[in-house]
C-alpha cells in the first residue's frame, strides 16, 4: 500500500504541478493559520462549516501545500487539496465561472477554483514527480 502510495517516476510534469499547486495555495493556508481562531468562527458563520470541517480545512491548505512543495504523500495531500478546493467552489457558484479579474462581480467565480481541482487530480495520477521526497523513500523502500 505505502508503494502505491509513493509511487512516481522521475518526471517534469509531477514537479512543475505540485510546486505550481503548492505555491499558489501555501499562501492561502499561511493566512488562515495565523488567524486561526477567528477563521473558524468565520467559516462557521458565514458557510456553514462545522468547526471540525474548517479546523481540517485550515490544516490541509497550509500543511497539505507545504508537504505538496515538498513532495511528501504528494497523492494524499493532492487528494485532500483537491476536495477542499472541490468543495470551495461550490461557495463560489453564485459568482459565476470567471474570476473577479475587474471588480464587476460581488465575488470570485468558480475558475480558480477548478484549475487547482484538476491539477490536484492530476497529482493524484502522476505523483511527485521529479526531485519528490516520495521519490527518495519509494528507492529506499524498494531496495
Amino acid at each position: 500500500m505505502l508503494q502505491k502510495i509513493l509511487s512516481t517516476t522521475d518526471n517534469l510534469s509531477g514537479l512543475l504541478l505540485r510546486l505550481g499547486l503548492g505555491i499558489v495555495i501555501l499562501p492561502h493556508g499561511y493566512q488562515k493559520i495565523t488567524d486561526f481562531g477567528n477563521l473558524i468562527d468565520i467559516l462557521g458563520q458565514h458557510y456553514g462549516l462545522p468547526a471540525f470541517i474548517a479546523v481540517l480545512v485550515i490544516l490541509i491548505e497550509f500543511f497539505g501545500s507545504l508537504l505538496l512543495i515538498l513532495g511528501v504523500f504528494t497523492r494524499i495531500n493532492a487528494a485532500l487539496l483537491g476536495i477542499v478546493l472541490f468543495g470551495a467552489s461550490f461557495y463560489h457558484l453564485e459568482h459565476g465561472f470567471f474570476m473577479n479579474w475587474f471588480g464587476n462581480q460581488s465575488g470570485e467565480g468558480i475558475q480558480f477554483s477548478l484549475l487547482f481541482v484538476f491539477s490536484a487530480l492530476a497529482l493524484v495520477f502522476v505523483g511527485g514527480g521529479k526531485l519528490s521526497i516520495d521519490g527518495v523513500l519509494q528507492r529506499k523502500i524498494g531496495n
